[in-house]
């Protein structure tokens, strides 16, 4: 069976053109700029963008009976408690897979003999410009868990299969979560 093609379409060519633009806040995590524009159509408006200033990670760790670990807190932004994959920032000068390596670290404890990169995504682009990373981490070894003073977390070991279940039935709602669990399911049922 064939794979539909996609309509030609050039993407380099950017519709929107960019008068000026303006910071009009920043912290050690974010910034918000203010574009003036002109949208594709013509038309005169604004667009807020927010730029990160770290890479989104996110680390689904398997083990060899099909087990992974999720992390649970409370999201302040959401105003409700959330069960998500392991995960964190990393600085945009410093190496994805290092970052992920660390994050996994301190909100597990555990370390991953085993790397794979299987997604990268964009968490909202609507608005942001954030770039998000997912790794599946194979060969674990259990150590210490190391969280940051900000985080106050819950590990949950269980089966992949329930953690897909729960991306199912909307009981894991975070972007990379979502995609991290699907993804580690579809590259570990295609090994077999």
């Amino acid at each position: 069976m064939s794979q539909p093609s996609a309509p030609h379409v050039d993407e380099t060519h950017n519709p929107w053109q960019t008068l000026s633009t303006e910071v009009k806040y920043q912290n050690p995590w974010i910034s918000v700029r203010e574009d003036q524009v002109l949208n594709p159509s013509g038309g005169r408006g604004i667009y807020g963008v927010v730029t990160m200033k770290n890479k989104a990670l996110g680390i689904v760790p398997v083990d060899a009976e099909g087990n992974t670990w999720l992390v649970g807190q409370y999201r302040y932004a959401l105003n409700e408690y959330s069960w998500e994959i392991p995960m964190g920032g990393g600085p945009v000068e410093l190496d994805i897979l290092e970052s992920a390596q660390r994050e996994l670290k301190e909100e597990t404890g555990m370390t991953a003999a085993r790397w794979t990169r299987i997604a990268r995504l964009h968490t909202s682009n609507s608005v942001t410009d954030e770039e998000g990373f997912v790794f599946l981490a194979e060969d674990l070894t259990q150590g210490e868990v190391e969280p940051e003073e900000t985080e106050d977390l819950r590990l949950w070991k269980l089966p992949l299969a329930e953690a897909v279940r729960m991306v199912m039935d909307d009981r894991i709602t975070d972007s990379v979560s979502v995609a991290g669990l699907l993804k580690a399911e579809k590259v570990l049922a295609g090994r077999g």
